[in-house]
């Protein structure tokens, strides 16, 4: 079928498509040459679909962290005229229709295709798109605490924060597997995941809660890459009994646990055996889910300082199973910024995920030998019960937005830059 037949899309319904805004459609045509073919009387643009395999490698490799020039011309590359020109969607050569006349079919056009394939008119029928060009995988790489550079964290987050805008979905597993991969779930945490969760969540509560959506596709797709962590084989049959599982749990009435996913990621990458039970934990299963696993330890998260529960960490740290005579009890640590302020006696509050982290490494012995980059270290010194540790500063009291990243994050890191 002749593509000059093909009804064509509006840039209206195109932006709908493909989550771009109109203007976002009209700059990259305007500046880079990503634009339609057909233009019709008075300026209208209808898209068709030889212009929409290039827009939407440009979308691909934008949220990839592509400058948008170098995106535009790798675009090109892939599915039309390396140079703009000759017969690729956004090239000067391309065949259409511009203010009522018939334009194309020059020189250009009669060399990039087969001889012989021209028509009367002189219009070449547009090459078939070549497959899009796979991403580099990603692979470890050896930095010194296994994480990137500030110039690539903020490619990096400049990418999540353009796909999720976008609500790319398809884009976001693939850039979050990937920089999972590349990192490990520690670190991707930390210098990429939580500076985009941050930067969402402040355009959130400043636009009068308008990117409602983005936030929360953002969060389902940090969540589903982290729970995609394979954590490290068992120990084998024969092999000294290891303690208990960390049992993670959310307080009563907290829903966010996104930051405890993270930290479920951790453990599981640095062979730490968990149980993660999720958001909003009833006290009487938080009990007996102690009684019966008999944990190591156990980590309470609370985004809120209203969701937190001093007595109930009290509680659960007195909890014990066993024989009468030999009863165990499991650690305690309060996670989260909901538990600024004083702590019970015996309670450990780490203040991040690498301090939460190197804790529970101990109650399992040493991190093994295998971990990947990212795995806790030693344990820093840590103060009286009731007082922040040396050097430490309190989380806010609030939370972060509604992505629930606060509290076992880094603080500030590179933000993701302009969308």
């Amino acid at each position: 079928m002749n593509d000059s037949l093909e009804p064509g899309m509006t840039t209206g319904a195109v932006a709908r498509l493909l989550g771009v805004s109109p203007v976002t459609l009209r700059s990259w045509d305007r500046r880079y040459g990503i634009g339609p073919a057909d233009r019709r009387a008075g300026g209208h643009r209808r898209w068709r679909q030889a212009d929409l395999a290039v827009l939407r490698e440009m979308c691909r490799l934008t949220a990839a962290g592509l400058p948008p020039a170098e995106s535009a011309r790798a675009a090109r590359e892939t599915y039309g005229d390396p140079d703009g020109g000759g017969d690729g969607p956004g090239g000067s050569g391309a065949h259409g229709v511009v203010d009522g006349r018939r334009v194309g079919g020059g020189p250009a056009a009669a060399q990039n295709g087969p001889p012989g394939a021209a028509g009367t008119d002189g219009v070449v029928p547009p090459r078939p798109p070549a497959p899009p060009r796979a991403l580099p995988r990603a692979r470890p790489r050896p930095h010194a605490d296994g994480g990137p550079t500030a110039e690539e964290a903020r490619r990096e987050c400049r990418g999540l924060a353009r796909a999720a805008v976008r609500l790319d979905a398809p884009a976001l597993d693939d850039l979050l597997e990937a920089v999972v991969a590349r990192h490990g779930p520690v670190v991707a945490w930390e210098r990429v995941m939580v500076p985009v969760l941050h930067a969402v969540g402040r355009t959130w509560e400043t636009s009068g809660d308008r990117y409602v959506e983005v936030e929360h596709l953002l969060s389902w797709h940090v969540s589903t890459a982290l729970r995609r962590v394979t954590p490290l084989p068992a120990p084998r049959p024969g092999d000294a009994a290891p303690p208990g599982p960390v049992l993670l749990a959310c307080v009563p009435d907290e829903q966010h646990c996104l930051a405890l996913e993270a930290l479920a990621a951790g453990l599981g990458g640095a062979g730490v055996p968990y149980r993660m039970l999720g958001a909003a934990v009833p006290v009487e299963a938080l009990g007996a889910a102690v009684r019966r696993t008999g944990p190591a330890a156990v980590v309470l998260w609370s985004q809120s300082r209203s969701t937190a529960n001093v007595p109930l960490a009290r509680d659960v740290a007195a909890t014990g199973w066993g024989v009468r005579g030999a009863r165990n009890a499991p650690a305690v640590l309060t996670a989260g910024p909901g538990w600024a302020g004083p702590r019970p006696a015996g309670v450990l509050r780490p203040l991040s995920l690498r301090e939460a982290l190197s804790a529970l490494a101990e109650t399992h012995g040493p991190a093994p030998a295998h971990a990947p980059a990212g795995a806790p270290g030693p344990a820093p010194a840590r103060g009286p019960a009731g007082t922040p540790e040396p050097g430490a500063t309190p989380g806010p009291a609030g939370g972060t937005g509604p992505a629930g990243a606060g509290g076992l994050s880094p603080g500030p890191g590179p933000g993701p830059g302009p969308a």
